[in-house]
């Protein structure tokens, strides 16, 4: 015997070696993305996320105070304060005046201006500029300072997300037009795949296995090859473009799926339920409402995140039924594709608006995830 009592077969580590690092694989990115909507741009682009809690070394460009805040003292006119905003701190390394040479100067040093006077950078961003003439202009010198910051994260990647952001980055609106999509789109197939469901698991009729069969064949059709003939069946009954037709599109194409995982739910539960409901004089409309739905749930509630997923995650269908020029009824997954285009470089939005699509589907799954591997195992084994 290869396998000794109270030791594990091999066979058993191996699956559970495999499953901690597939959940690895998914929980590394999504941490990522988690940890990086709360990071500014400067703090993505100099270290990693996995780094986010430890002081890190950071190029910024910093200005000093406007020449308005300059007072004389003796026969120099001085310019002194902090160059970091405040509620924020760093150790200051190296400076420079000039983007070409960003490290031309250590903490402490006194550079001389090209306009004339002079400057002097500490470590804690405190800083004095003296001139024996007053200073002109409107704005403060712009310094490149090489500093240590301390880890730290705000809210405003949110705010910018969700509330202040312009066109391009604010995904408020695309927020409630997927759910708008998304909710009717999960609510309406499960109204009618378990309708179907009670009558191919339960009810006598001519050409049930048939149907039957059809429902599985139907499960392997590419929904590709019937969005174009669709949509024109759409635009000649007059439904167009618009939630009606991107409903019944995802209706449609997540009916098949429904039916069989339902069906074979209701198939394996006990036939003496049923069959004393009737003997009771129950019609098959109440044994379906008060008998099949209630012990039906789990097979429900597991088809409920497949479509709910399915619809949130979807941007194919919304483009073809849906998103029309106007962008007035653009999804979450359109908006982020063209932030891909307009803010390529903004890591920090593109970060937050990621985590925010899938914030709801995560609250979702966990929320109603004890139910799924009762739902998928349904009918299996008998």
């Amino acid at each position: 015997m290869s396998t000794i009592a109270g030791e594990k077969p091999a066979l058993i580590w191996a699956l559970r070696l495999s499953v901690v690092l597939l959940v690895g694989l998914w929980l590394f990115p999504t941490v990522g993305l988690f940890v990086s909507s709360f990071r500014s741009a400067d703090q993505i682009a100099t270290s990693g996320w996995w780094k986010a809690l430890f002081p890190s070394e950071q190029n910024l460009t910093l200005r000093t105070a406007a020449p308005e805040t300059q007072v004389e003292a003796g026969d120099l006119f001085v310019i002194e304060g902090q160059l970091f905003a405040a509620g924020e701190s760093g150790e200051i390394t190296a400076w420079g005046t000039s983007a070409r040479d960003v490290a031309a100067f250590a903490a402490g040093d006194t550079a001389e201006l090209r306009k004339g006077g002079q400057l002097t950078v500490e470590a804690d961003g405190t800083y004095r500029m003296t001139h024996d003439a007053p200073f002109e202009g409107r704005r403060g010198t712009r310094i490149f300072v090489t500093a240590v910051t301390p880890p730290s994260f705000s809210l405003d990647n949110y705010r910018t997300v969700l509330i202040s952001g312009g066109a391009t980055d604010n995904l408020a609106k695309a927020f409630f037009n997927t759910l708008t999509v998304t909710i009717p789109a999960t609510i309406i197939p499960i109204l009618i795949a378990a309708f179907a469901a009670y009558a191919l698991a339960w009810m006598e009729f001519p050409g049930r296995a048939l149907l039957v069969a059809a429902v599985v064949g139907l499960l392997v059709v590419p929904l590709q090859l019937a969005l174009i003939p669709l949509l024109k069946v759409h635009n000649e009954i007059g439904i167009g473009k618009g939630y009606l037709g991107v409903w019944l599109a995802h209706t449609g194409f997540g009916l098949p799926m429904a039916i069989y995982l339902l069906r074979n739910y209701m198939v394996g539960l006990p036939r003496d339920i049923i069959e004393n409901a009737r003997v009771d004089g129950a019609t098959d409309f109440q044994i379906f409402t008060r008998i099949i739905l209630p012990l039906s749930f789990p097979a429900i509630a597991s088809f409920a995140i497949f479509q709910f997923l399915w619809t949130w995650n979807d941007l194919l269908v919304s483009m073809v039924f849906l998103i029309d020029s106007t962008g007035e009824t653009t999804v979450m997954t359109k908006q982020i594709v063209e932030m891909l285009g307009t803010r390529g470089g903004n890591w920090e939005i593109l970060a937050t608006s990621a985590f925010v699509s899938i914030a709801v589907p995560l609250a979702v799954f966990f929320a109603m995830q004890k139910y799924l591997v009762r739902g998928l195992l349904a009918g299996s084994v008998k």
